[in-house]
């Protein structure tokens, strides 16, 4: 009987010790089974400014977020693939277009409604490290970072090294009343970072000035008119990134309808109030450049102009000496001091005497 019991009661606890074993690696239904791809670099779900535990997959977050209250999903990709987010465009409900935006990079920055998402572009920027400026020096990597705002949900799609939104996330859940508005709040910390990054790539670049100028108006005025237009490059790029990222902002603390909520407006100001500083830092960086690269030119044209000014010293005295060899080298048989023991000799004098007078004429005027 007992041996007939044990049989009995055997499948069932084979089926009970799967089912353990399952749970105890964390599988409890098939569509947990799935896997995030190498593009997703971060996938949580936030319920009232609180992030849940565990890293699900972007659909299940997606699924959790639309049955809680309060709850919304931050899907972080890094160059996704065109199979990647064309399953993310599906699952989030992104139209071709925007999906199509998401795929490529150096996109100006803005912000656009389409339907009931919208998509903030911006461009992210990064100071190079680097012992010495030259020719070929990269000064600024820059990127752009693409976030698509939904009801329940945040994409952030980001291209290029720079502008890492790891500490984005960690700063922002230490902020849990912030992150409690919606999506919105992940569109505030991004640009926030941004504008960080424009203020840290702003300092660096200054130091980075001070020593082009020194060395332009030092007294030896070693700089190479390469390094100073290199330099002059790299602004420019970074120039691109940081102006047109003014007016999206602006528009986001001033649209009413479909933008952020009245929680957080007060925090775009403070964004936008920063920004404007570092978009005035970069115009006076570019127009001080400018006058040093001016300088500079200015430097080059009259070191060339002296060194004209020194050929022509030269070649007039040197014409003297030719004159007089000239005259006394042609052949004629009737002229003045031929048969004069002491013609030679007077005649290296008067050449010395001439070249002696000239050299002092033309330094005392400043040409030699």
């Amino acid at each position: 009987m007992r041996r007939r019991a044990v049989a009995a009661l055997a499948p069932r606890l084979g089926s009970l010790v799967g089912r353990l074993l399952r749970l105890d690696e964390g599988v409890d239904a098939p569509a947990t089974r799935r896997s995030n791809p190498d593009a997703v670099v971060d996938c949580a779900v936030y319920v009232h400014g609180r992030r849940e535990p565990g890293r699900p997959h972007y659909a299940d977050a997606y699924d959790r977020s639309r049955r809680g209250r309060g709850a919304f999903v931050w899907l972080g990709l890094h160059d996704p693939d065109p199979a990647v987010m064309a399953q993310v465009g599906q699952v989030f409900g992104l139209d071709e277009l925007l999906v199509a935006q998401a795929l490529t990079d150096g996109h100006r920055p803005t912000v656009q409604r389409h339907g009931d998402v919208t998509l903030l572009v911006a461009r992210t920027a990064g100071y190079v490290e680097h012992s010495e400026l030259t020719a070929t020096s990269e000064v600024v990597d820059t990127g752009d970072v693409m976030v698509f705002l939904g009801d329940r949900f945040v994409v952030t799609v980001r291209h290029g090294a720079s502008g890492a939104l790891a500490t984005v996330r960690e700063e922002i859940q230490r902020r849990p009343a912030v992150l409690a508005e919606g999506p919105w709040a992940v569109a505030y910390a991004v640009t926030d970072r941004m504008v960080d990054l424009y203020l840290e790539v702003a300092a660096h670049l200054e130091h980075d000035l001070e020593r082009v100028e020194e060395s332009v108006f030092a007294p030896d005025r070693s700089a190479d008119i390469q390094h100073i237009y290199q330099l002059k490059r790299e602004l420019v790029e970074f120039k691109r990134a940081v102006l047109p990222l003014a007016e999206p902002v602006r528009a986001l603390v001033t649209v009413r309808d479909g933008g952020p909520p009245p929680g957080l407006r007060r925090w775009f100001v403070d964004v936008e109030g920063r920004l404007a500083r570092a978009v005035d830092r970069v115009a006076a960086y570019d127009e001080l450049l400018n006058s040093v690269l001016q300088s500079r030119l200015t430097q080059l044209a009259v070191a060339q102009n002296n060194d004209m000014r020194k050929i022509a010293a030269w070649a007039a005295i040197a014409a003297t000496q030719t004159a007089v060899a000239g005259v006394y080298g042609m052949n004629f048989a009737h002229m003045p001091e031929l048969k004069w023991t002491y013609g030679y000799p007077a005649a290296l004098l008067l050449m010395t005497t001439v070249a002696v007078v000239l050299h002092r004429l033309f330094r005392r005027s400043g040409w030699l």
